[in-house]
């Protein structure tokens, strides 16, 4: 009897190792398990002092604001196999037009937050990718709401009655 008693608090023992132990290693809420990046090799818009880490971080916003994939914009490397079988993919290559439009499109974007919001007092949260494409690869198309028209005057642009 004593037997199984040291057995079953052998095993709860166990049990409750590996279960801190995954638990540590679990990536909280929204995060992404990945290995550490490595350092960037092809920073073309992007600062060249930024590390691996914070292009990775930058990268995962961007496809969280653009509804997307890393493969959107990252061609795959055929000759690499990840643990899940699938290619890996080819961070600094840069065949896939998707990369190229996403570099015009961050220059965009800092030209706009640099020239223009910033110089607009209390203009308030900068401009991002997710300004426009609200979680869309491509920005859902702008309905102006029904126009709210004062007195009966017609909407701005609009001809008049007869016309």
């Amino acid at each position: 009897m004593k037997f199984f008693s040291l057995l079953f608090s052998a095993v709860a023992l166990v049990g409750t190792a590996l279960s801190v132990a995954a638990f540590a290693q679990a990536p909280a809420a929204g995060e992404h398990p990945h290995p550490p990046a490595a350092a960037p090799t092809n920073l073309k818009v992007l600062p060249k002092t930024m590390t691996g880490e914070e292009v990775h971080e930058l990268m995962h916003k961007w496809a969280e604001q653009l509804g997307t994939e890393c493969g959107t914009c990252h061609a795959a490397d055929p000759t690499k196999k990840g643990p899940n079988g699938r290619p890996m993919l080819n961070f600094p290559d840069d065949s896939k037009p998707e990369k190229a439009a996403a570099r015009l499109m961050y220059g965009m974007v800092e030209t706009i937050n640099s020239q223009y919001v910033s110089k607009i007092e209390n203009s308030g949260e900068p401009v991002t990718c997710g300004t426009c494409h609200r979680g869309h690869l491509d920005p859902p198309q702008f309905v102006p709401p029904p126009e709210h028209h004062e007195h009966g005057a017609p909407p701005a642009g609009a001809k008049p009655a007869g016309q």
